[in-house]
């Protein structure tokens, strides 16, 4: 039986710049940072409020997973904001907006009321994009 999720994924063009942008601009804590192999690194840092999650920052270039040709497409995808999607939660979308924004992250939309909450959309320094939402309060009936 499987219980949780536990990693996670995102390819980034630059593993200290990633680390930097997520460390430095959207508060989570490095979990890992290791070498590991032939100039392997294995770097992953956690949301705050979710320390059993791990984000793997993993560096797009040939290796164990991608050769050449499939390492230069994944660039190119990231690079255009083609291949990383994600959602993020903030308990206050128009203050985290406000903060994130004045530490330099670009971001795609402004917060906006959906169904489902307020939403931004940003992206990181790679072109990765995510849905930052503030989910809309739940009345039973």
């Amino acid at each position: 039986m499987v219980t949780k999720l536990s990693h996670v994924c995102i390819y980034v063009l630059d593993q200290d710049s990633a680390k930097e942008f997520y460390v430095d601009k959207l508060g989570f804590k490095v979990n890992t940072d290791a070498e590991y192999g032939e100039g392997f690194r294995w770097l992953t840092v956690t949301p705050p409020e979710q320390p059993d999650l791990e984000i793997s920052l993993m560096a797009i270039k040939p290796g164990m997973a991608l050769d050449e040709e499939a390492a230069a497409a994944m660039r190119t995808l990231v690079q255009k904001g083609h291949f990383g999607v994600g959602a993020m939660e903030s308990p206050d979308i128009r203050k985290t907006y406000e903060e994130l924004k004045a530490k330099g992250v670009k971001f795609r939309s402004e917060p906006e009321e959906q169904f489902y909450g307020i939403e931004a959309v940003l992206q990181d320094d790679s072109g990765n994009w995510f849905s930052l939402c503030q989910r809309a309060e739940v009345t039973v009936a």
